[in-house]
């Protein structure tokens, strides 16, 4: 796997690595509250963390959805949590317009499963020099996302990562085949996985999404087994009151204990190599 630098962190699969926060900003004092609570324990348990949370969610279900802050006041409430804190913070980015003021402020951008495949954002992305992490679509093979790192690729960046999400599987349904961990780290980058949104479905609720928080656990220790590099998890204080993704966000108070149990996988995986 090859190394990458996203802000001071160097993720090279030795450490373990979370990417965590809430869904989208619902201001700074709790957005801020929730990064460092989960910096706190990332601390304690020798992880890596980089901050998470969406300035846009441009991909709702409905019209009335909320969106967050918007692209000027979140990147502004981002710079300050980053300062803040003392991390590195990543967000989605959905439009070419978007990259150059991002870029300004996140150490790593994200590009949202819906649009891996846009190749002038893709690229672009890469092209800023910020370390991109890509999520892989909902409708794509693990093999298919080659072409997605070759985009990135020819834009001169090799810190880039992929992230697995699952795969549509009929209605409202997300499947993950642990399959397309190995199968994606063979393009030589640092393999995610995304155990939130896997837990997702998809316009289930008619306006808005739904999710089964309850398989959180069981999926993000399974892909612990397959031996995925790092981990992407949408954390909340309060999910059923959170502004977005409320159904499939992970409770802060359950976030210690199973990253112990990751950290517990992880080592005796590594024990069998």
């Amino acid at each position: 796997m090859k190394t990458i630098q996203v802000g001071p962190l160097t993720l090279d699969g030795s450490r373990l690595f979370l990417i965590a926060g809430p869904c989208v900003i619902e201001g700074y004092d709790r957005t801020l509250m929730i990064g460092r609570e989960i910096k706190k324990i990332c601390g304690r348990l020798g992880i890596q963390y980089i901050f998470k949370a969406s300035y846009d969610k441009a991909n709702r279900s409905s019209y009335q959805s909320f969106r967050g802050p918007g692209l000027e006041k979140g990147l502004e409430i981002l710079k300050a949590i980053k300062a803040e804190l003392q991390v590195p913070v990543l967000s989605d980015v959905h439009d070419v317009t978007q990259l150059g003021p991002a870029s300004r402020v996140l150490d790593m951008m994200q590009i949202p499963a819906f649009l891996c495949r846009q190749t002038d954002l893709v690229y672009g992305a890469a092209k800023t020099g910020c370390p991109v992490n890509v999520k892989k679509g909902q409708f794509m093979a693990p093999e298919d996302m080659k072409n997605v790192i070759e985009k990135m690729e020819e834009a001169g960046n090799t810190n880039l990562a992929v992230t697995e999400r699952g795969v549509s599987f009929g209605y409202h349904n997300l499947v993950v085949d642990m399959r397309s961990f190995p199968i994606m780290r063979q393009l030589g980058y640092p393999v995610i996985f995304d155990a939130t949104h896997s837990v997702q479905l998809p316009g289930g609720m008619g306006t808005s999404t739904g999710g089964q928080r309850e398989f959180i656990p069981y999926l993000a220790r399974a892909a612990a087994g397959a031996g995925v590099d790092g981990f992407f998890m949408e954390v909340h204080d309060n999910p059923p009151e959170a502004l977005s993704d409320s159904t499939n966000m992970l409770y802060l108070s359950s976030l210690e204990g199973l990253l112990r149990q990751i950290l517990e996988i992880r080592r005796a995986v590594q024990q069998t190599r």
